[in-house]
């Protein structure tokens, strides 16, 4: 591929396309994102962390922001707690294959006078009504949202001036935020970045993926775990919603390239696909099973998640 399929493979929105071209033409170009240490690392995250790896094989310089203070913001737990999971979740985005990555402690940037005087300056020129609309798609009990978490959308659009990158990716729940910073930007100084925007995939069970729905696949989950969720999972004969046809198609295409069934002869026989296309295909005229599917999913996914163990435990 060349680098702009690469930077816009599996992508919802580019913000500007136009943008985006010219930045690849350029000798050096940055991109970023980041994610709050809240917990274990799943296949939610994972869709970023792709695109990430693409856009490092584009020539793009990758910075990882690991959001410490915004985690803190968004009620994920103490400082303490955050800190603790902070170094784990890099050791997993490691394992995954983001290596060669520039990893920032959000704490380590945010907290100088120079950051809390442009999050102050953008503070006057956003009301209160966008920067709550801006956090409906992340924001925790935002029925009910702290002063905190109106401060999280201004301090995210001054991590991009902070970190000079000059494109951010993130899911596109992350968009309401992102057309703040391309708006309000440039008051400081800053020019509006690229943004990229990546889907938000669907749980096992067909509905939002959520750690505590227990409907994910970790990084941490055994070999058997994968297994026993995968032959759990909503799978329906429509493409639309289905979670397995999203993991073969985020996850695993992007990473080895094809896709594997394996099965009897009698069922007819071992198929491989190279392209997505041809997979939902398939899949849609009835000659792959839902259950040969889904064991193409859980066999491919314990190849990709099994060396990520070998490597956090072995740090």
């Amino acid at each position: 591929m060349d680098p702009y399929e690469l930077a816009t493979r599996n992508t919802v929105e580019v913000v500007t396309d136009e943008e985006l071209r010219a930045l690849i033409d350029r000798p050096v170009r940055r991109v970023y994102t980041g994610y709050e240490p809240s917990g274990e690392i799943h296949l939610g995250h994972m869709v970023t962390v792709n695109k990430l790896m693409d856009l490092q094989e584009a020539g793009f310089e990758v910075t990882v922001l690991i959001a410490d203070l915004h985690a803190f913001l968004n009620r994920k737990g103490t400082m303490e707690e955050i800190r603790e999971t902070a170094e784990y979740n890099r050791r997993c985005f490691e394992g995954l294959g983001l290596r060669g990555a520039n990893y920032v402690l959000g704490t380590d940037v945010q907290l100088t006078p120079e950051y809390e005087l442009h999050v102050l300056e953008l503070s006057q020129a956003i009301t209160l009504n966008r920067a709550k609309r801006s956090m409906d798609e992340v924001g925790r009990q935002m029925d009910n949202p702290t002063v905190s978490q109106m401060v999280y959308p201004i301090m995210q659009m001054v991590d991009i001036a902070t970190l000079e990158v000059d494109a951010a990716v993130g899911g596109i729940d992350q968009r309401k935020i992102h057309m703040l910073a391309r708006e309000h930007l440039p008051s400081i100084g800053y020019p509006a970045p690229v943004c990229i925007h990546t889907p938000i995939i669907n749980g096992l069970d067909g509905k939002k993926m959520s750690s505590s729905a227990g409907n994910v696949i970790s990084v941490a989950d055994s070999e058997e775990d994968i297994k026993k969720k995968m032959k759990k999972a909503f799978c329906p004969p429509e493409v639309e919603n289905n979670p397995v046809l999203e993991i073969l198609r985020y996850h695993v295409i992007p990473r080895t390239g094809a896709v594997a069934i394996r099965r009897p002869a009698k069922f007819g026989g071992d198929r491989e696909f190279a392209t997505y296309e041809d997979l939902e295909r398939a899949y849609t005229v009835g000659e792959i099973h839902p259950l040969d599917l889904k064991n193409a999913a859980a066999a491919h996914l314990i190849d990709i998640l099994t060396p990520v163990h070998d490597y956090v435990c072995s740090r």
